[in-house]
């Protein structure tokens, strides 16, 4: 039997430093522990495959809690299901002693788990779709207040005209040109149409 342990952080700038003390409280081998940083809506994160290949049947699963498994109602509902019978394995959910697969084996212990589970799997959801709501609440008001995301638009140049003159008649070089107005080629093209 293998020993893992599943950290999720929702970004790069984010610390898994707390689940990860409190894997290695559990005797997970640290070369055993994986660790993603982005968004728990998918199971498409590339060290949790990475972790479901590893695992074999009997093996033991560590989380610190659900929501860091991910953030998706029914995924993991699904994913749970296939770590746990069609994979083998037991997990525990650390800050959730009801869901430890490795208690109450017989049918009350399965039906109360698999409560707690959609419960939990739900209050995840929700609250993936409330932090959505919170950001897009913040982005409204902040543009409000004159806010302006994005990189500033880049100013077209006083001599833009001539530029464009020079280069249709031959004059100066595509490059020339790119590098005269400071601009990608989309821009260029884009800001000529607009300048047409």
């Amino acid at each position: 039997m293998q020993i893992y342990g599943y950290a999720r952080v929702s970004s790069s700038d984010q610390s898994e430093d707390r689940q990860m003390i409190a894997l290695q409280e559990q005797a997970v081998p640290k070369q055993n522990i994986l660790v993603d940083k982005q968004s728990g809506k998918d199971f498409e994160r590339p060290q949790y495959k990475r972790l479901t290949q590893k695992l074999r049947e009997g093996d033991l699963l560590y989380i610190l809690s659900i929501d860091r498994l991910g953030r998706n109602y029914e995924e993991i509902q699904v994913q749970w299901r296939i770590l746990t019978k069609e994979i083998g394995i037991d997990i525990c959910v650390l800050d959730m002693p009801l869901l430890d697969t490795r208690n109450g084996k017989d049918l009350m212990g399965t039906f109360i788990a698999d409560l707690v589970l959609q419960i939990l799997s739900f209050v995840a959801e929700n609250e993936r779709v409330n932090i959505k709501k919170r950001q897009a609440e913040g982005i409204a008001a902040a543009k409000k207040k004159g806010v302006v995301f994005g990189r500033p638009p880049l100013e077209v140049p006083d001599n833009f005209q001539q530029i464009i003159a020079s280069w249709e008649n031959h004059k100066i070089s595509f490059e020339e040109v790119l590098r005269l107005t400071g601009m990608s080629r989309a821009t260029f093209y884009r800001r000529r149409g607009e300048n047409a």
